[in-house]
């Protein structure tokens, strides 16, 4: 491996999870894998996530395994609750375990988006134990398909209220994300990380945030992400 260090034994890594997963069923060789890690790890981005997924797309392709995008979602749902949505890797609506997905009809295109990880560990649990579980009064599903400039106050991450109020740290990220232009903005997940969507071109951030990992690029179509896949 490479970047940034990866705890733990090899055997708990997920792209080692991902080829055992196979290898029960189909007669894989063995293998030397080289992991390049830039994603923050416990930054509520799906890094471990998305690396399982990927392994287990790479062996689909590279050892014509024939397996299909759902078969391939059902052996990324073993691995964890969150890695079958990057088999898929584009805008969905999750539900159930977030292993269940519907498509979105309408999604922002060419957008601007900014990451910026302060470096704060929220534990899972910690996060869950903070949220009272509720049905929400308007539907994300159909809330995500509006302009995103209707967003804001309507569209809310359930985690912010109890992990900001531990952290003001991170609040303070998304405020400073409205504050440089954004038209929206919102923890990920259960954080650490803050994004903000910027309609422009997104300011350079590094002097806002000097002691995080800042991150921008755009939101692109389907067909234009699939060229870099």
């Amino acid at each position: 491996a490479s970047g940034i260090p990866v705890d733990g034994s090899p055997e708990s890594n997920l792209c080692v999870k991902a080829y055992h997963l196979l290898a029960q069923e189909f007669n894989l060789p063995a293998l030397q894998v080289h992991l390049h890690k830039i994603i923050p790890m416990g930054a509520g981005l799906g890094g471990g996530s998305s690396d399982g997924a990927f392994m287990l797309k790479m062996l689909n392709e590279n050892f014509q395994l024939e397996l299909s995008e759902d078969r391939l979602c059902d052996y990324a749902s073993q691995l964890g609750s969150d890695c079958a949505f990057f088999i898929k890797n584009r805008p969905l609506f999750g539900f159930e375990r977030g292993n269940r997905f519907r498509e979105l009809s309408v999604f922002p295109k060419y957008m601007h988006v900014v990451l910026v990880n302060p470096g704060i560990h929220v534990g899972t649990a910690e996060a869950y134990a903070g949220v009272s579980p509720a049905k929400p009064t308007e539907s994300v599903e159909e809330l995500v398909q509006l302009p995103v400039e209707e967003w804001k106050d309507r569209m809310v991450n359930d985690f912010e209220k109890s992990v900001f109020r531990k952290h003001p740290a991170i609040g303070a990220i998304k405020e400073k994300l409205y504050d440089t232009g954004a038209v929206y903005a919102s923890m990920t997940g259960s954080g650490s990380t803050v994004y903000g969507l910027y309609k422009e071109t997104a300011p350079e951030l590094e002097a806002v945030f000097p002691e995080c990992f800042v991150w921008k690029g755009r939101l692109l179509t389907q067909k234009q992400a699939s060229t870099y896949l």
